[in-house]
């Protein structure tokens, strides 16, 4: 897997990417956000494969945020359908991670919908702040807060209507200590 940073907000890459195949594709389109990708070009056996732009497997739109020029946001993160559980989207967010802070930002926040990309963030090497935004998200920041707060993020999506699958995963993340990361 080879990851890369394929331009900052202030230089507009655009990536067109599948939208059957990735969640929130017209939001790469953009060109205010930088973007980041991991991309294949042989799959375990060494045969070629093709997922399209660039043999693309996972990509994130980022952006400085508004009010605080030390802080990057991590807007989007998609995985293309194919290979969502792998962990890609959480070494691409950790390599992505790393890129930004070697740029001298001393935050980098994500705001995330969902107890997967919770917990894929906390591998990733984020942290719960507690804070929410008006739609419903939870927001992380790398570096992790000095207060651990996974299981009260945890908490805030048991309260909410889920999937059986979600219910599912939040089951067996009860009481668990977060999961280990590899800081950037």
């Amino acid at each position: 897997m080879e990851y890369a940073v394929l331009g900052w907000p202030d230089e507009g890459p655009k990536l067109r990417l599948d939208y059957e195949r990735f969640s929130y594709a017209g939001k790469f389109v953009m060109s205010n956000t930088g973007k980041a990708v991991a991309r294949v070009s042989r799959d375990a056996a060494g045969l070629p494969v093709n997922y399209g732009d660039d043999h693309l497997v996972a990509a994130i739109a980022f952006n400085e945020d508004r009010t605080d020029d030390g802080t990057m946001w991590l807007r989007y993160v998609t995985v293309h359908a194919d290979r969502r559980g792998e962990g890609i989207g959480s070494e691409l967010a950790r390599f992505t991670t790393g890129r930004i802070h070697e740029r001298d930002y001393q935050r980098v926040k994500i705001a995330v919908n969902n107890p997967y990309a919770y917990h894929a963030l906390y591998r990733a090497g984020f942290g719960f702040t507690g804070e929410e935004t008006g739609l419903a998200e939870l927001v992380l920041e790398h570096p992790k807060p000095e207060t651990e707060r996974y299981q009260d993020g945890l908490d805030v999506y048991r309260a909410r209507d889920l999937s059986p699958n979600e219910e599912e995963f939040l089951a067996a993340k009860e009481g668990r200590r977060p999961p280990q990361s590899v800081d950037p």
